[in-house]
C-alpha cells in the first residue's frame, strides 16, 4: 500500500473547493475564506486507513498554469469541485477540466477523479442525474459525492472516498461496462485460490477457507459465517459451491460481489497479503526479501523448507508414484508467470524410467537452484506462498546461510549439506558421462539424451557415515586459459581423462599444476572409459607417477558403459573428500580420526534432533548410522594401536 496519499482539489472559481477542505479542518463552517488553503497534512493516525494524507488546494486567482501542471502531476487522486446550482461549473467538468487532467497524465496511469458536488444546501434536488452520464463516459471517475461545506455534509466521507480511491482503486480490478472482474485481477486471484487450496482438489474447504480468512483478516470465520458466505454463491451460481466447498468460479464470484458493493478494500487486503502492488504485479519486496550472504558462505534449503516443498509435491502428485509427470509439472507451476524449469532439468537431476522427475530429484533440482542462484529460489518459493502458508515474515526465512568455508577447516567439522565438484577434462574425455552416471544412467540411456537437453549440472544424494549429503557435479568447459573464480571456487575437484586417448592426461596435469598444485581444494584423477584398451599418454609422467608424485590418491577407474546402472561408489568418495577436504594420502590416522570422530558426532545429534522427511525410514537410517559409527570407532581405535 501507498505510505502516502495526496489529494488535489480543482475546478471553477467560487464552487467551494477551500471551504471544503476548512470545514474538514475545523468542523465547521468558516465566516471567512481565503483565495486558497495552504496544504494540509492529516496525520496516519487519524484517518481510516492509517495512511497520512495530503489536501492541496488549487487558486487560479493565486496561482498560475504551470503550478497547476505540477501539481496535477504529484497528485495521486483529483477532486473535480462543482457547484450544484451552478450549471456552468458543472459543464467545465467534461469541456475543461477532465481533459486538461487527461493531457497532463500519461493514458497508462491516470490519476482516479472523484466528482464533487457543493453547496447541497442551496438546492433541493440531486445533480445525479446530470452526473450519471459523465461517470459512465469517462472511466478514470471513481465515484460521485454530493455534499455541503456549509452544513458538513458528507464531508469526512468525501476525501474517504479520496483517500480509497488511491488505496483500493476500482480500476485495476473491475470493467464496469463489462461488469466482470479485469484479466489482469483474474490471474491474481486464480494464483490466490490455487495456493490455499492446500490440497490441490480444486475447492476451498471450510478448514481452508479458515485458514485463508484467518492469514488476510487476522480472524477464522464462525461456522455460520462459512455457510451464509456458501449460500450467497448457491443462490447466485449453480457450480460456485462443489462437496460443500468454495470453486475458483465461487471464489471470483464474491470478489466480484465484493467490489460491486463497494468493498473493493476486501479484495486489495487479499492481494497485498499475497504479494500484490497496485498494478497487480507481485512486488519485488515480496520476490525478493533481502538476505545477507557473506563471501565464502554457500545458501541451502533448511529443515521447514524442505517440508514445504514435500507438500507441494505431495499435492501434485495425483497419482502417487512418486515423481511428477509432464501434466502434474504443469499443474504445478501454474502459479507462476513462467515455466521455470526446463527440459535440461529432466537431464539435472533422477528420473524414473519414463523420464519423469522423481520425488528426490524434485528436491535435488531444488537444492541445486538454492545453492547456485538463491534469488531466483526465493523468487520461486514466493510464486508457491511459502511465507504465507509457513506463516513466516518472506521466504527468507526458507535459507539456510552456511558459515565461512574457513572455520570449518579450521573446527574440522562442517554443517554443510550441499558440496560442489567441478569435473574438468579435455573435450571427449568423459565429463558429461560421469554426470549423468550419477544420476544412474548407464551408456545407453545417456544416449538418447538430446543435444539441445544436456545439462551442465548433476545432482543427488550421497550417503556418508549414514548421514545423507548433496553432491553437486559441475561441467567445466574445457578452455584452459579462462578458466573463471566460479569454475575453481568448488569443494572438490574431478579431472577427467579418456585411457583410450593419448592425448587426454595431458590437459588434467596441465590445469591441476596451473590452478590446484598449491590449492586447499581436493583433487580426483578420474580414468574414464575404463571398459576400453589403456593407453600410454602423452605427458612426462604416467598417471599413477603423476599422482604419487604430488600425493593423490591413484586415478580412480570409471565406466558408464554397463548393463545396469553405473556404479556410485566413487560419489560417496568424492563428498567424504569434500566433507573433509585434508584427507590426502599421507595423512596421519590420528588426523583423521580427530575429524572423523568429532564430525560424526555432530551429525549423530542432528540426524536425531531433526525428524526425517520420511517417517517410514527414519529408524532404520538412525540405526545403520549407529551401527557404521559403533564400527567405523573401533576399527580406527584398533589401526591407531597398530601404527603406534
Amino acid at each position: 500500500m501507498r505510505k502516502d496519499v495526496r489529494i488535489l482539489l480543482v475546478g471553477e472559481p467560487k464552487v467551494g473547493k477551500t471551504s471544503l477542505i476548512m470545514s474538514l479542518v475545523s468542523e465547521e463552517f468558516p465566516d471567512e475564506v481565503p483565495l486558497r488553503a495552504e496544504e494540509i497534512t492529516i496525520p496516519a493516525d487519524v484517518t481510516p486507513e492509517r495512511v497520512p494524507t495530503h489536501i492541496v488546494d488549487y487558486s487560479e486567482a493565486e496561482q498560475s498554469d504551470e503550478q497547476l501542471y505540477q501539481e496535477i502531476s504529484k497528485a495521486n487522486v483529483i477532486c473535480i469541485v462543482y457547484s450544484v446550482n451552478n450549471k456552468k461549473s458543472i459543464e467545465k467538468v467534461t469541456s475543461h477540466w477532465i481533459p486538461l487532467i487527461n493531457d497532463r497524465t500519461d493514458k497508462d496511469s491516470r490519476v482516479p477523479l472523484i466528482l464533487v458536488g457543493n453547496k447541497s444546501d442551496l438546492v433541493e434536488h440531486s445533480s445525479m442525474e446530470t452526473i450519471l452520464p459523465i461517470m459512465n463516459q469517462y472511466q478514470d471517475i471513481e465515484t460521485c459525492v454530493e455534499c455541503s461545506a456549509k452544513n458538513l455534509k458528507n464531508i469526512s466521507e468525501l476525501f474517504y472516498y479520496a483517500q480509497k480511491a488511491v488505496l483500493h482503486p476500482t480500476g485495476p480490478l473491475y470493467c464496469p461496462e463489462e461488469k466482470e472482474l479485469k484479466p489482469s485481477c483474474i490471474k491474481a486471484l486464480t494464483r490466490i485460490f490455487k495456493v490455499s487450496d492446500l490440497d490441490n482438489d480444486g475447492i476451498l474447504n471450510d478448514n481452508e477457507l479458515n485458514f485463508f480468512q484467518r492469514t488476510c483478516f487476522n480472524t477464522p470465520l464462525a461456522p455460520q459465517a462459512l455457510e451464509d458466505v456458501k449460500n450467497v454463491v448457491r443462490r447466485n451460481m449453480t457450480d460456485g459451491v462443489k462437496d460443500n466447498g468454495l470453486t475458483l468460479k465461487g471464489f471470483l464470484f464474491l470478489h466480484t460481489l465484493f467490489i460491486q458493493r463497494g468493498r473493493h478494500e476486501t479484495t486489495w487486503t487479499v492481494l497485498r497479503r499475497f504479494g500484490y502492488d497496485d498494478d497487480l504485479e507481485l512486488t519485488q519486496e515480496y520476490l525478493f526479501p533481502l538476505i545477507k550472504i557473506p563471501a565464502d558462505c554457500t545458501t541451502e534449503l533448511n529443515h521447514n523448507a524442505y517440508l514445504f516443498l514435500q507438500s507441494v509435491f505431495d499435492k501434485h502428485d495425483k497419482d502417487r508414484d512418486c515423481a511428477l509427470s509432464p501434466d502434474e509439472v504443469k499443474d504445478l507451476f501454474k502459479v507462476f508467470p513462467y515455466m521455470p524449469w526446463g527440459p535440461d532439468v529432466n537431464n539435472t537431476v533422477c528420473t524414473n524410467e519414463q523420464g519423469w522427475i522423481t520425488y528426490q530429484g524434485y528436491l535435488s533440482q531444488w537444492t541445486l537452484t538454492t545453492y547456485l542462484d538463491v534469488q531466483r529460489s526465493l523468487e520461486y518459493l514466493g510464486y508457491l506462498g511459502y511465507s504465507i502458508i509457513y506463516e513466516q515474515e518472506s521466504q527468507a526465512a526458507a535459507i539456510t546461510v552456511t558459515r565461512n568455508k574457513r572455520i570449518d577447516l579450521q573446527k574440522k567439522q562442517t554443517q554443510r549439506s550441499v558440496f560442489r565438484c567441478n569435473v574438468l577434462g579435455a573435450r571427449g574425455s568423459g565429463k558429461s558421462g560421469f554426470l549423468q552416471a550419477f544420476l544412474g544412467r548407464n551408456l545407453q540411456r545417456q544416449r538418447r539424451i538430446r543435444e539441445d537437453h544436456k545439462s551442465f549440472y548433476a545432482i543427488s544424494t550421497t550417503y556418508v557415515y549414514g548421514q545423507e549429503k548433496y553432491l553437486l557435479l559441475h561441467e567445466v568447459m574445457p578452455d584452459f586459459d579462462f578458466l573463471s573464480e566460479a569454475d575453481l571456487a568448488c569443494d572438490v575437484v574431478c579431472l577427467v581423462y579418456d585411457i583410450n586417448n593419448p592425448r587426454s592426461f595431458e590437459y588434467c596435469a596441465k590445469v591441476y599444476k596451473q590452478y590446484f598444485i598449491d590449492s586447499k581444494t581436493p583433487c580426483v584423477l578420474i580414468a574414464a572409459k575404463s571398459d576400453l584398451h589403456e593407453v600410454r599418454q602423452h605427458y612426462s609422467l604416467t598417471p599413477h607417477e603423476f599422482c604419487r608424485k604430488h600425493k593423490l590418491h591413484p586415478p580412480q577407474p570409471f565406466t558408464c558403459n554397463s548393463t545396469d546402472a553405473p556404479n556410485k561408489d566413487i560419489y560417496t568418495r568424492l563428498t567424504t573428500m569434500a566433507m573433509y577436504p585434508s584427507s590426502r594420502p599421507g595423512r596421519s590416522l590420528s588426523s583423521l580420526t580427530q575429524w572423523s570422530v568429532a564430525t560424526l558426532c555432530q551429525l549423530a545429534r542432528r540426524h536425531m534432533a531433526q525428524a526425517d522427511l520420511k517417517n517410514s525410514t527414519f529408524w532404520l537410517r538412525a540405526s545403520v548410522g549407529a551401527t557404521v559409527f559403533a564400527v567405523l570407532g573401533f576399527a580406527m581405535y584398533r589401526a591407531l594401536l597398530k601404527q603406534r
